[in-house]
Formats: structure tokens, sequence, C-alpha cells
């Protein structure tokens, strides 16, 4: 990822992959309705660094993907496009669901890695954080994650993959960076990882992301029994009402930027 003189490569473009982490689900609304995300920020970084113009951004990641249709279906686009930067997530959706292949996705997720790498980018990829840690009933997830977090560092023995370790970020305990759905980040959480993609690539960082935020008062019982009440209504009920019909979030949907194109966020 470093040049001769440890000078960070300035990369002129850079293509996302993957689901509703790298699509930027619920970060803040840009005027075309698109999530922004931290795919999105991190475009924005990169950007900065040619003040006469030149970088282009696209972002092909769908919520709800598994890493089968990541696979077959943005990887070989991704691969064409030639960018020169590609991070690639993936697999999480697979080890939600029960019965899980988690040898199928390591398969899927490591012939993506190996496709983008062919065309000369470096990839990034991405450790999942310790959902354990911060929700009731996820220990039984916790066996295939650690065997991604392993699969994907061995992968990163490549010198042009880089890995985000967010297993061991403990920031991520925190509630506050993540949205109301409690799968998603909030737009601090994208913050952070857009941060710690950056550093993956040899930055300087702005600002230490793995900082724990203030301490709050915690919620009062009658606080948490309300929010577990409208998570379960809200998010968790529509969940495995789709999980049952088959259907998904991302069914029908585009990504939000399809081409290479210059950035202006």
């Amino acid at each position: 990822m470093e040049n001769t003189e440890n000078t960070p490569t300035a990369f002129r473009s850079y293509v996302a992959v993957g689901d509703s982490f790298t699509e930027g689900m619920c970060d803040d609304l840009l005027p075309d309705g698109h999530y922004r995300g931290w795919a999105d920020r991190l475009a924005a970084r990169l950007a900065a660094e040619h003040p006469a113009g030149g970088f282009r951004y696209a972002n092909l990641a769908v919520r709800g993907k598994l890493i089968g249709q990541i696979h077959d279906e943005q990887v070989d686009r991704a691969a064409g496009l030639g960018a020169e930067l590609v991070t690639l997530a993936g697999g999480l959706n697979d080890v939600l669901r029960p019965r899980c292949d988690i040898a199928r996705v390591e398969e899927l997720l490591g012939s993506a890695a190996t496709r983008l790498r062919a065309t000369g980018a470096t990839v990034v990829m991405f450790s999942s954080t310790d959902p354990t840690r911060r929700m009731a009933g996820s220990a039984r997830l916790l066996p295939a994650i650690l065997r991604m977090k392993d699969f994907v560092h061995e992968l990163a023995q490549d010198p042009g993959i880089a890995v985000v370790d967010l297993f061991s970020a403990p920031c991520f305990d925190d509630r506050r960076l993540w949205a109301e759905d409690r799968l998603h980040l909030s737009p601090e959480g994208h913050r952070r990882v857009a941060e710690a993609v950056l550093e993956s690539l040899g930055r300087p960082v702005g600002f230490d992301w793995r900082a724990p935020l203030p301490a709050t008062a915690p919620p009062t019982r009658g606080e948490k029994l309300a929010a577990d009440a409208r998570w379960v209504r809200t998010h968790l009920g529509p969940w495995i009402g789709r999980r049952l019909t088959g259907r998904s979030s991302g069914d029908g949907r585009a990504p939000k930027r399809t081409e290479l194109a210059p950035y202006e966020g």
C-alpha cells in the first residue's frame, strides 16, 4: 500500500463492493435519497488528495446481498472498472442465517479477493465487530465470525491486501455507534470506519477512531424495555418475515454509483 519512500499511495480511483455495510445504511441521507456511508466518506478524503481533480469513485454495494450474490453480481463488474483501490466486505448476511455454510462463504470471499487483486488493485477487507459484547442472543454467531476473522487475516499475507480489524476495537461495543436496528452503523460508526480504512492505507489518522465515546448515564430499565419492544416490532419482525418468504431488502435495488465517475461529495 506504500511506495519505496514510505509515502502512501495517492489512489486515483476507488470502487466499493459489498452489502448494506458498504452501501452506507443508516448514515446521513444525501440529497438524492441514498445513504452517505463510510465508503462515501472515504472517497471524499481520497478525492481531497487530488485538488486538481481526477479522482473517480463507484459503489456497487447493495443491502441484503449474500456473499454468493456479491461474488456473482459485483466482483467481475468491479474488476472490469480497473480501479486502483477496492474495498471488499461480505459474508455477514450469510453468517446471520441458520445453517450457514461457512466453508462456502470463505471460498467465495477468497475467490473475490483473488479476482480483484489480479487487476493490480489494492484491496481492503474487514473483520466483523464482536456482536456478543452488545447484543443478547448473538453467541451462536461467534464461532463463524472468529473463523472469518482468521480467514481474512490469512488473505492479508498478500501485501496488496489490507485488513481493517473492527473485532478488536471495543468502541464498537457502544450502542451509539449503531443505528436503531442494531445491525447497521450510525453516522458516528460510519465516520470511524472511514478513518479506520484510511489508517489501513497508511494515512495519518485525523482522530483516534478506537477511542471510547464520552460516558453517559445508562438507560433506565423502562427505557431499555421500551427500546427492545420497538426494535422487535420495527426491525426484528420485518427481518424474520423476509427470511421466511425468501425476500431481501435489496431485491430490485440498483447500486448507487455504478460507474467510476468524479466524486464531488
